[in-house]
């Protein structure tokens, strides 16, 4: 699948989510807290904020425990006025790299604990290794591997919660 059109699969899967956000509609994969309590971090943004953004904010959040056992927790807000005004042409690179169905693999082996490109090349339709060193080097000029010594990759700990985020949103 093209670029254009993983984008356009994407923003069609957050139109739904924020028409059923909008509907009050349960959260969209039925995980997530009760009814009663189902916009919890909704409602902490609105308190956190309170008149300081009028147009709103973004928030994303995660705690995570990866197979190999580590754990991060995570937090990133923006106001919607910051967002509109940043130049979004620099996000291209970082949303390019995961363009490809062979660089999303490797990175969801990578935090499942496959951290040499000798591991990475043992497994089906990854390619060469002269091919998964060209991957791997996309993915950490683009921030999402940087090298953790003796020939080992990983997820930098600030990208392992924007990547399952953008993952989340981009799996039907």
């Amino acid at each position: 699948m093209e670029l254009e059109e993983r984008v356009a699969a994407l923003e069609r899967r957050m139109a739904e989510w924020e028409a059923a956000r909008r509907e009050g509609a349960a959260e969209p994969d039925g995980e997530g807290p009760g009814a009663e309590d189902r916009f919890w971090a909704l409602e902490g943004l609105r308190a956190r904020l309170g008149e300081a953004a009028p147009d709103g904010a973004v928030l994303f959040t995660g705690a995570v425990s990866l197979p190999t056992e580590e754990r991060y927790e995570w937090q990133y807000g923006r106001t919607v006025e910051a967002l509109l005004e940043d130049d979004w042409s620099l996000a291209a690179d970082a949303f390019a790299a995961l363009g490809h169905p062979v660089r999303l693999r490797l990175l969801r082996e990578v935090l499942a604990g496959r951290r040499t490109a000798a591991e990475l090349a043992e497994l089906p339709e990854t390619g060469t290794t002269g091919q998964i060193y060209h991957h791997l080097r996309q993915l950490a000029a683009a921030g999402w591997l940087t090298g953790a010594g003796r020939g080992r990759w990983a997820v930098p700990p600030q990208r392992v919660v924007p990547l399952l985020v953008a993952m989340a949103l981009a799996t039907p």
